[in-house]
């Protein structure tokens, strides 16, 4: 008798995808009223910026993501991933 192939499920893969999707997620919303903000104090401008404003604009990037929010978003990615797996809402990981 011939075995069926199982069919091939990338659970784990999905998952990793699912972690990175929602990190990125997390991690804009945390940063986007710092950079918001940046963006204002440096104002509408020339095409180029001046090697000042440059050097202004990667502190201020730098900010955004500062004070634990990295941590923050990668935890609550994590358990964003893991209430979806539990509740069986994340399509391919059910």
């Amino acid at each position: 008798m011939a075995s069926r192939a199982q069919p091939f499920r990338p659970r784990f893969t999905l998952t990793l995808l699912y972690v990175a999707g929602f990190f990125l997620l997390y991690a804009m919303l945390f940063a986007l009223p710092d950079l918001l903000a940046g963006y204002r104090a440096l104002g509408p401008g020339p095409e180029e910026l001046t090697p000042d404003e440059m050097a202004r604009a990667r502190e201020i990037a730098r900010q955004a993501m500062g004070g634990g929010k990295v941590l923050i978003a990668l935890v609550a990615a994590l358990a964003t991933v893991g209430f979806g797996i539990w509740r069986n809402v994340l399509p391919g990981v059910r």
